[in-house]
């Protein structure tokens, strides 16, 4: 992947999301098919994400390591995993004005990456059970990170709760079962806390651009 490389990718992005043509849609379709299948998907969403400049690529690369995830998650390192589930956390804690559908897509991504990692385990800790303390750092800031934090709660709650088609239905009954003794709990708390601040302070976040 290469800048020129990319501004092909966008423009394909921009046709697939924006033509009223439905055979110019389907061509961005089978054209973007190579990218989100390709050995090396992972360096390029990333290169998108960092150097990207439209928000349909973004989405595009957000939703293509979500795919990513939910098909590889058995074969990625645990540390492969953390490294992703790293690299959203700090991307949208740098982005805050990222375009709504492309937070929540990548909000998705890390519900997906927590839910599908619930049990993956290293140096004899559960790794992606700390949700509640990753939340915390964003409701330390503005209204714009308060947003993001709820967006987080709310998904990954939505997202245990939702079987999937690359889980069976016992191994999600044990996460959903798990997920719900160890960090539900803290989660509720962790909400009524956060209602109780925004009626204080009169924080409205239904307001997504704040």
């Amino acid at each position: 992947m290469d800048d020129q490389k990319l501004g092909q990718l966008e423009v394909l992005c921009k046709q697939l999301y924006e033509s009223t043509d439905a055979a110019v849609r389907g061509q961005a379709e089978k054209a973007l098919i190579s990218f989100t299948e390709s050995p090396d998907c992972l360096q390029k969403c990333q290169y998108v994400l960092e150097r990207g400049t439209s928000s349909y690529s973004q989405l595009l690369a957000a939703s293509s390591i979500s795919k990513l995830i939910s098909r590889n998650s058995g074969v990625l390192t645990v540390q492969q995993k953390v490294d992703i589930r790293n690299y959203v956390l700090n991307y949208l804690g740098s982005r805050p004005k990222l375009l709504p559908f492309v937070r929540q897509a990548l909000i998705q991504l890390l519900a997906r990456i927590t839910k599908l990692s619930w049990f993956d385990s290293q140096k004899e800790e559960f790794v992606f059970r700390k949700i509640t303390d990753e939340i915390k750092e964003f409701l330390k800031g503005s209204v714009e990170y308060w947003i993001i934090g709820v967006q987080i709660l709310s998904t990954t709650v939505c997202e245990m709760n939702q079987a999937s088609s690359c889980r069976s239905l016992t191994k999600h009954r044990k996460i959903a079962s798990s997920f719900r003794d160890v960090a539900l709990y803290d989660i509720f708390i962790l909400s009524c806390s956060l209602l109780k601040e925004a009626f204080e302070k009169h924080i409205n976040l239904q307001e997504q651009n704040q």
